[in-house]
């Protein structure tokens, strides 16, 4: 999730007017729960990176990458399919309904037809020139928009939680955040791009910009000072109000300092942290996912399918489970089966791509076209995600 906007704010009503139960007011003020939400925007991460590192020996890392690859495909691959379920359903009405402002129709016209037909283009002509070395670059686009998404995302997190608690920041505190948030991303990128290298990365070179000493270390010092600013942005509220969203700002701080700052501390890092920022992502989708299904007519209807009926009980749950199997399929289907079926069926030049070329396209391909994917969904013009994500 690339951001919730944060313009949410002390005088904004998400989710509409005000529960009439306690027990309903302490269910919108989690995600699941409280245990939950600290685990698994960020807490359980807080646990298991350090547990990696001291405990999983360097030369057991084709383990750990067997391991982590098989808890992609039920984690991090449906985490973006479930992107695209969301994206494109009613896509009709988000393009051309006339209840929803034109810039967030425009949104979705720019993010669901114009970025993919665009990447779409440049992928084809590149391939058709034999250009690996833009095909280089494009993996360094998505490390771009990577850390990107990780960042806002985190920035989300803070966002979220603050809100459904209705612990708000002050404007001042919200962009702090968002500063640090965007000046940690960049200097990690910086970072990676600090020597001009080639790597490996699904068969095909990598590559890397130089980047001047002098440009890192003052984006290294800006990360640094407004990293203290968000320390004190948290101390002065702690200060006068003696309550904080906690789970929020563990899932921004795990999001922007051991899952994007400090990944490279070692190289096992990058095989676990992909799985923790899917889980943060499938959370929050959770939330919206289960509140939309229970809106819809004849969700607490008695499940229609017999078979089912002793599991699944009502029709929401059956939508709820058709959902989450699509994802799995949608997931196994766009990371795997059908860049294997054209890398066996179409011919080109193993010499120039290796082996693997379309299962690089289609990796890159899905990892940026999400990016644009969730900037448009999570914001808060977005009624549909005013609705549901705040949704008792």
């Amino acid at each position: 999730m690339s951001t919730i906007q944060s313009s949410i704010g002390p005088h904004a009503r998400p989710g509409g007017s005000a529960p009439t139960a306690v027990s309903n007011h302490a269910r919108r003020r989690y995600l699941v729960g409280p245990i939950t939400d600290f685990l698994c925007l960020g807490g359980a991460s807080l646990i298991v990176l350090p547990l990696v590192v001291w405990l999983v020996p360097p030369e057991s890392k084709a383990g750990l990458a067997i391991v982590t690859m098989l808890l992609a495909s039920v984690i991090n691959h449906p985490h973006f399919a479930y992107s695209y379920q969301m994206f494109y359903r009613s896509f009709r009405h988000k393009i051309a309904g006339a209840d929803l402002a034109a810039s967030l129709r425009l949104r979705y016209f720019v993010a669901g037809i114009v970025v993919p037909v665009a990447l779409f283009v440049f992928f084809a002509v590149v391939i058709a020139r034999e250009d690996t070395h833009a095909l280089g670059l494009a993996y360094n686009l998505m490390g771009l928009l990577v850390g990107w998404h990780y960042a806002k995302q985190g920035y989300g997190m803070a966002i979220l939680d603050s809100a459904l608690k209705r612990q708000f920041y002050p404007a001042t505190g919200k962009r702090v955040l968002l500063l640090n948030a965007h000046a940690c991303w960049v200097v990690t990128w910086l970072a990676a791009n600090r020597v001009v290298n080639e790597a490996d990365y699904l068969g095909l070179k990598t590559f890397t910009f130089a980047i001047p000493d002098g440009l890192f270390v003052a984006a290294a010092a800006v990360a640094i000072a407004t990293s203290v600013m968000v320390v004190l942005v948290l101390a002065d509220r702690w200060r006068t109000e003696r309550t904080l969203p906690w789970n929020g700002i563990v899932g921004y701080f795990a999001a922007i300092y051991p899952w994007l700052v400090f990944v490279k501390a070692s190289p096992l890092l990058l095989y676990v942290v992909p799985a923790f920022h899917s889980i943060q992502y499938l959370v929050v989708v959770w939330r919206f996912e289960s509140n939309r299904t229970a809106a819809q007519p004849g969700a607490q209807s008695a499940c229609s399918l017999p078979l089912l009926r002793f599991v699944l009980r009502s029709q929401g749950a059956v939508r709820g489970f058709a959902f989450v199997l699509s994802g799995l399929v949608l997931g196994f289907l766009g990371f795997w089966a059908l860049p294997a079926i054209l890398d066996q069926s179409l011919v080109y030049d193993p010499a120039v791509f290796g082996t693997t070329l379309f299962l690089f396209v289609f990796w890159i391909f899905i990892n940026v076209h999400h990016y644009f994917l969730d900037n448009v969904m999570w914001r808060r013009d977005n009624p549909e995600m005013q609705r549901h994500l705040f949704g008792a």
